[in-house]
């Protein structure tokens, strides 16, 4: 790099041009449905930097490898994109022909709902609205004893109102729902919610719809369950920070040897609840009050919420104590001046080094049993401050419920034994697991692995830029990204050094620098025009969700890149 007293008549790299081409190995829709077999769901994340949760207002709007059983189970593939929209999804197929959704998957909720196309009041979702006429299986729920009727008395209806202040209204009816080719349960006849309006969230949102896995009658699970076609129980696998995807099983499966359980209580609410007794931090326990987790709900797991929420008295204890053991680290304003976030700079970017900087939380269950929670469990990233990230730990307002969301349980494969009242964690890399749920035998256990040495095959949905074309969850892999730079010098004697415009580039689209090469130039004159390349990361096959999201906003905006491309990295030609 010259001294900038070496070349002092204004040396500057400025941008001009920058050309981005996706190379995307991309399946089409009869491809995507083909690839299940057991019922597997998969499932896609999604989440805002926001300290909302969704729970419903009254008890009666109750809220929103592996060795199988005797059974058959549902296996799904899981999609995410937790900093974007807060919520994982795996997609459902409803009708005959089946019509497709992306639904979020909600351990909080009891009934499951798309819009419908008589819809008078629902946003623009990833997916058309459900078309009964196009299904020769739908048939309306008539009104009976047992539900609200509409205006005309001929329906029944639902309705489901969320703290947040988002609801969901319409009619219920009856169709045929399928879980994908991969599954080895076969269709069956299920009740379901068809919209009719929608506020809040749920109108705003880009998934179509909620996936109701909570305990109640019009609850997916139950309704399976009832039929008898599946055991009662189901698993969810969150993938790591930055990694994503991961797998859903309705259905019984064999626990790995090693899986630490909890007892759940489905007669205190009909909230799935585990009987969290202590929290730890660097393995000294919180100085709280016994019952301090056993208030109201008690402690509630729910996969569609975003972060976790404690009372008053534990949320300022485990704060503090976190805290308390973060040294050498900065703490900063959060991404949102709306929202009181803590965040601390200095950690870097890699996900697997946070464990030297942020200290191990434990939670310890009635039976004694401890689940270890790593940095990942407990932050979410700056989405301002390159290696920076935040608190996901919030108070639960005036709520004296402690409130457990999918940040918790990333890269913890979660059972929800409901026929012998426990709830399953078990530690492993759940944007792996998918493979494995194809393989009919019992994972070896194993501890939790880092995102930077585990990537998922799968990329999960990418929300792109207005100017960019939307992939649907599942349909795209990207493994190269390649964009074309012109860069112009002033001064006959000096030429770009291409290693530290390399090193760069990596810094600001936050990649590893070997996955940034350079795979040819031309010069006329004073301009080059050179061709980049961005690879996977080393082991992956694929570059991942987050990097992707990343690096196509900043490739396809001219006016970012021109302010990046103004520097001194240029080398005096002898």
């Amino acid at each position: 790099m010259a001294n900038s007293s070496s070349s002092s008549s204004s040396l500057v790299i400025s941008y001009s041009l920058i050309l981005l081409n996706l190379y995307a190995i991309v399946s089409s829709t009869s491809d995507f449905n083909n690839r299940y077999h057991p019922m597997i769901l998969p499932l896609l994340l999604s989440t805002p930097n926001i300290s909302a949760h969704r729970m419903p207002f009254d008890g009666h709007n109750s809220r929103r490898h592996l060795q199988n059983s005797e059974l058959p189970n549902a296996r799904m593939r899981l999609f995410d994109n937790l900093l974007s929209n807060g919520y994982y999804t795996t997609r459902l197929f409803i009708g005959t022909p089946p019509q497709e959704f992306a639904l979020i998957v909600d351990t909080g909720s009891t009934v499951t709902y798309v819009p419908c196309s008589s819809c008078e009041q629902c946003g623009k979702h990833q997916d058309p609205r459900f078309q009964p006429d196009l299904s020769s299986t739908y048939r309306p729920v008539k009104c009976n004893p047992s539900c609200n009727c509409d205006d005309e008395g001929k329906q029944c209806t639902y309705e489901r109102r969320y703290a947040e202040m988002s609801s969901s209204s319409g009619v219920i009816a009856e169709d045929v729902i399928s879980f994908g080719n991969e599954s080895e349960l076969k269709p069956q006849r299920a009740v379901f919610g068809c919209e009719n309006v929608e506020t809040g969230d749920l109108y705003s949102q880009l998934a179509d719809g909620i996936m109701g896995l909570g305990r109640g009658r019009l609850s997916v699970v139950d309704q399976l369950v009832d039929k008898g076609v599946i055991g009662d129980s189901f698993s969810l696998c969150y993938g790591g920070m930055d990694v994503g995807g991961g797998a859903m099983v309705l259905g019984q499966i064999s626990p790995p040897p090693n899986m630490v359980f909890s007892h759940s209580n489905p007669y205190r609410s009909p909230y799935y609840n585990i009987e969290l007794k202590e929290l730890h931090v660097a393995g000294k326990p919180l100085k709280l009050k016994p019952k301090v987790f056993d208030e109201k709900h008690g402690t509630v797991l729910d996969s569609g919420t975003t972060y976790a929420y404690f009372p008053e008295a534990a949320f300022h204890a485990l704060k503090d104590a976190i805290m308390k053991e973060i040294h050498h680290l900065k703490q900063i304003p959060g991404p949102d001046p709306n929202y009181h976030d803590i965040c601390f700079s200095g950690a870097g970017r890699e996900v697997s080094h946070l464990s030297k900087v942020f200290p191990e939380v434990n939670m310890v269950f009635g039976s004694g049993q401890k689940l270890s929670l790593s940095p990942e469990n407990y932050l979410f990233r700056h989405t301002k401050v390159r290696g920076a990230y935040c608190l996901g730990i919030f108070q639960n307002g005036n709520d004296l419920t402690t409130l457990l969301g999918g940040i918790v349980v990333r890269n913890t494969l979660v059972t929800y034994d409901r026929e012998n009242d426990k709830i399953g964690f078990w530690k492993t890399n759940c944007s792996e697991l998918w493979k494995r749920l194809q393989v009919p035998v019992v994972p070896a256990s194993a501890p939790a692995l880092s995102p930077s040495s585990n990537r998922s095959q799968e990329m999960p949905p990418v929300q792109a830029p207005s100017s960019m074309p939307f992939f649907h969850p599942g349909e795209i892999r990207i493994g190269i990204i390649t964009f074309d730079m012109l860069i112009s010098v002033n001064n006959s004697n000096t030429k770009p050094n291409f290693t530290e415009v390399a090193e760069f580039i990596a810094h600001e689209l936050e990649v590893d620098n070997l996955q940034v090469h350079m795979l040819n130039f031309t010069s006329t004159g004073n301009n080059y025009l050179v061709k980049w390349a961005i690879l996977p990361a080393e082991s992956a096959d694929y570059i991942s969700n987050t990097t992707a999201m990343v690096i196509i906003p900043l490739c396809c905006c001219s006016c970012c890149i021109r302010n990046w491309l103004r520097f001194h990295l240029l080398t005096e030609v002898s």
